[in-house]
């Protein structure tokens, strides 16, 4: 049984296994999460958090009230068509958040939604829970940012494959389309790392309908990210290139640590010279691939290896770049490895708690609920801690865009320096930068702007100025060194 049960199966030998199964149909149970997940984003989470450095790079694009900021190699747009529908007419960062926090809601149930008949329900649901309760999933659900899109669509994208067989229904075919379309949109690298397996497969043994569904779902999302590199960096080659000079250079990278480290509540560590989370904080971690071989093995002797396979496969693939290929570590970057891998991990949980005739296992029944129960409280506390922090963080940008308008920098301006792109943002101020990751002017084009409008350069103390900035007024805001050009002449 083993031996015929190859790796990601077309499926057909799971789904009977489930037909008959009392809860393998109905899915108003996958509801419960996706819900509760909403609700504790805005109870947990709260409305009130600002943008991020990054948020205000994706929601400047389609706002009306602050310039559209620099927009790097790496990044792609569908975090700001996400957006636009409140971000075109709203600067209110409590509304996105609400709107976010809804979406990813739907998203999650969705998402699980394309797993009915592979899994019982009871299976399915619980892997949206454990997903969904940890704290880099609630702590990204509701903001501006592509991670928690990538693992819905790498849900939904891998469920109705394995649904789609050899010859899936129109249905099942517009789910794995559309699921490596949102995955594409986000992030068009990512997707390509959770959908090897799927394009191995289906390529391989010529699934025609199914290949089409992938691969035009692939290239429907990637579309604009490939026409914007012909159209600005000069090939799709050059862009792959600066995106990498931008993470770091792609190549060998051991980062298992850094994520590790970044567990305790760091949203970037790089570089990620931090001391290592408390034992508890990273546990969950070194159980979660116990937890899915088990998973396996309990689907191989059950004759039911594909649907368990194919996510551990796909999980494993998305996460290699970000273990081993690149030199910085963000938790929010194996989102769609977590997403998959609760899958086979919500399985193993339920084959240790049940007989296989439904019986409760009495005494693991109360070990997996107490250490269900510290794993979220440990969650959640680092949701906590890492909410207060940001936000603090947050304020404080908001603090010196104020002070910034009390010092005459107010739109049109311009922002040149340290977190010139974040403070721009909150001051309704361009910015620029003359090199780095974000370059995107000269210091010819400050000087000249600096006649026409406010300018100013943002510095830390101990930092050398620029040149075209020394002989500006300096003034102390929160911890920054803040040099204003000499106001613009009357017209």
């Amino acid at each position: 049984m083993v031996h015929g049960a190859s790796i990601l199966s077309d499926g057909r030998r799971d789904r009977a296994s489930v037909a008959g199964s009392p809860d393998g149909g109905g899915t108003r149970l996958l509801a419960v999460p996706a819900a509760l997940f909403t609700l504790a984003q805005l109870l947990l989470v709260g409305p009130g958090m600002g943008l991020g450095w990054d948020e205000t790079v994706y929601v400047s694009q389609v706002t009306t009230h602050t310039p559209a900021a620099f927009f790097s190699a790496p990044r792609s747009r569908g975090v700001s068509l996400l957006v636009a529908p409140i971000a075109s007419w709203s600067s209110s960062t409590e509304l996105l958040r609400v709107w976010l926090a809804v979406l990813s809601g739907l998203g999650l149930y969705a998402a699980l939604r394309s797993w009915r008949g592979l899994f019982p329900v009871r299976v399915t649901a619980t892997a949206g829970a454990l997903f969904a309760t940890l704290w880099v999933t609630l702590f990204y659900g509701p903001q501006a940012m592509p991670n928690y899109w990538v693992a819905v669509g790498a849900l939904v994208c891998v469920g109705c494959f394995l649904r789609a067989g050899a010859r899936g229904s129109a249905g099942v075919l517009w789910g794995v389309a559309g699921g490596a379309l949102l995955m594409a949109l986000m992030r068009p690298t990512d997707a390509v790392w959770v959908t090897i397996p799927l394009l191995v497969v289906a390529l391989g043994r010529r699934r025609l309908r199914v290949s089409t569904a992938l691969l035009g779902g692939l290239a429907v999302g990637g579309s604009a990210w490939v026409i914007e590199a012909y159209a600005w960096y000069g090939g799709l080659g050059a862009r792959l290139s600066r995106a990498s000079e931008i993470q770091g250079g792609l190549g060998w990278h051991f980062a298992v640590d850094d994520q590790l480290r970044s567990l305790g509540g760091r949203a970037l560590c790089r570089p990620c010279d931090v001391p290592m989370p408390p034992l508890f904080v990273t546990l969950w971690w070194y159980v979660l691939p116990v937890l899915a071989v088990i998973g396996l093995i309990v689907a191989v002797r059950a004759g039911r290896t594909a649907r368990t396979l194919t996510p551990l496969a796909c999980a494993a693939t998305s996460a290699v770049p970000y273990l081993f290929l690149i030199g910085y570590a963000a938790p929010r970057f194996l989102q769609p490895a977590y997403a998959l891998l609760a899958l086979p991990v919500a399985d193993a949980l339920w084959h240790l708690v049940k007989k296989p005739g439904g019986r409760w296992r009495p005494v693991p029944t109360a070990l997996v609920a107490l250490a269900l129960a510290a794993h979220l409280s440990v969650q959640f506390a680092v949701l906590l801690h890492t909410v207060g922090r940001t936000t603090d963080d947050r304020r404080d940008w908001a603090g010196t865009a104020g002070e910034l308008h009390r010092l005459g920098v107010r739109p049109p301006c311009l922002l040149t320096g340290h977190q010139a792109i974040p403070i721009g943002y909150y001051t309704g101020c361009s910015s620029g930068a003359t090199a780095g990751n974000n370059e995107n002017t000269t210091v010819t084009e400050i000087v000249r702007t600096a006649r026409r409008v406010p300018v100013a350069d943002l510095g830390v103390p101990g930092r050398t100025p620029p040149g075209f900035a020394r002989d500006w007024t300096v003034h102390r805001v929160n911890d920054l060194v803040v040099r204003v050009a000499p106001p613009p002449a009357d017209p």
